[in-house]
């Protein structure tokens, strides 16, 4: 099969493309970066907002992008809804049970 003509005043560019790993933010970046004190931010750790393993005493409080965007999240739910922090933990629950049985789902429907 012949390849379209190319006109001479195109050049071709090639592009490489980088994988970069997940960026990961200690506590007082990662507050700045969620609009929080870094105390609120520990403090919804210690709730467990922000997923089991940092609410344990001890935890090394480091944060990725993910936890982030909950953050974020939280605090908008907080702001601009009112909710307190008992409310926003039953809520976490919820989301981390919803995500968990869309996986789910996606598995039994790939079988």
């Amino acid at each position: 099969m012949n390849e379209p003509a190319v006109p001479e005043s195109y050049s071709l560019t090639r592009v490489q493309v980088i994988t970069a790993s997940p960026t990961i933010y200690a506590l007082e970046a990662a507050a700045r970066l969620g609009g929080v004190h870094p105390e609120m931010l520990r403090y919804y750790c210690q709730l467990g907002l922000l997923g089991d393993a940092r609410a344990r005493p001890g935890a090394e409080l480091t944060f990725d992008d993910d936890a982030l965007y909950e953050l974020r999240r939280f605090e908008n739910y907080r702001r601009e809804h009112h909710l307190d922090r008992q409310t926003l933990r039953l809520i976490a629950g919820l989301w981390r049970e919803v995500d968990r049985l869309q996986a789910e789902v996606r598995v039994l429907r790939g079988l």
